[in-house]
């Protein structure tokens, strides 16, 4: 139970109440919340006291539904408080009474949205454990006690996500990066057979340090991946953002995108960029041609999008041409082998068919 509190917090009780306790399904009479009120505020206030306070929240935007009704209730003296009556028939006199109830507090995120983010957060890689879970929490105050999340399933989640705690730092230092257009330095970590987290190292054993210049960051397949220039090339490389750690803001400028070799000096389309590097990985774009079994038109549009060219249609294939990122193409043709045959470019179909014989001879051994 709540200290009791001065009267002057009354609005802000009322509307604690509304966000706890009230949704379209749950509604609340004035009488219900002068209960709630009484009950768990240690706050007493009658029924005008009430409505005056939720008029001037809903004057102050909130906004707060209500059900009107007409009622005809006695007239009353208003010094003795008794019943006027007819002088000829003694009856009481009648007058018409709006009676305000059903009050709910309409909110700015609907149970299935906020479902929604906290099943985006549940299935996510990219953020630690302990940092999902609060977030979840967050999310689930917005709503009101009726709500049924799944925040429940948070226990049984195996603790394999990203083990770096400082990704919701990285991600602050990035976006001011990319904001004042600077430079940055971190260490990029990898997992070793001891399943812990190590920097990379150069051949002489000392630590790595990369100093790129930051664009844009993109979720891709449950991860957070940095896009962004490698220093010593002239080419866009991504890197995981929970894999970054002891990010700093150098005051060197960042080299303009559009100055890329490999940006055909244009600033960066994202929509783009994202279709033609399905798996995120760094290499060039090349136009290609593959042949696929028919059920997998689906697959195909949700990789590379509704840009592709679909030809010489048969009863069982259908050959695709797009544009991608060559890497991708490649590990895409090796997933679904032999549903995907690769037609061009003949380097690539080459380059796939000694992998695939390659794969071939370990599993004859």
């Amino acid at each position: 139970m709540y200290t009791k509190q001065p009267k002057k917090l009354l609005i802000l009780n009322i509307l604690d109440v509304l966000r706890k306790y009230t949704d379209e399904d749950h509604r609340l009479s004035q009488k219900k919340i002068a209960d709630i009120l009484k009950n768990e505020y240690d706050m007493k206030a009658d029924r005008k006291a009430i409505r005056r306070n939720l008029l001037n929240l809903m004057d102050c935007g909130y906004d707060i539904e209500y059900s009107e009704t007409i009622r005809n209730v006695p007239v009353r003296d208003k010094q003795t408080g008794e019943v006027l009556r007819d002088s000829k028939t003694g009856k009481p006199i009648m007058e018409e009474n709006e009676l305000w109830s059903d009050f709910y507090l309409k909110r700015e995120f609907t149970d299935g949205e906020l479902r929604l983010l906290i099943d985006g957060l549940l299935f996510s890689k990219h953020i630690p454990y302990s940092q999902c879970k609060e977030l979840v929490e967050k999310l689930e105050g917005l709503s009101n006690i009726y709500f049924k999340s799944r925040v429940r399933y948070i226990a049984t989640l195996p603790e394999d996500k990203t083990d770096n705690k400082q990704l919701f730092y990285n991600i602050d230092i990035l976006d001011e990066a990319i904001n004042k257009n600077r430079k940055v330095s971190f260490e990029y970590v990898e997992y070793l057979t001891d399943k812990k987290l190590h920097s990379k190292k150069r051949e002489d054993g000392s630590v790595r340090e990369y100093i790129i210049t930051p664009y844009q960051m993109v979720a891709k397949e449950g991860k957070y991946y940095l896009i962004c220039n490698y220093d010593k090339y002239d080419d866009v490389s991504n890197y995981r953002i929970d894999r970054i750690r002891n990010i700093k803001i150098l005051d060197e400028k960042g080299k303009p995108f559009r100055e890329l070799k490999w940006s055909g000096h244009q600033n960066l389309d994202l929509a783009e960029y994202m279709k033609e590097h399905v798996y995120m990985y760094s290499s060039e774009n090349v136009h290609v041609k593959f042949r696929i079994v028919k059920p997998m038109i689906t697959d195909v549009i949700d990789m590379f999008g509704k840009d592709v060219v679909f030809s010489d249609e048969d009863e069982t294939h259908v050959t695709v041409t797009t544009k991608t990122n060559e890497r991708a193409m490649e590990q895409f043709a090796k997933n679904f082998a032999p549903d995907v045959e690769v037609l061009k470019p003949e380097s690539m179909r080459e380059k796939l068919r000694e992998e695939l014989e390659r794969a071939a001879e370990v599993y004859r051994r």
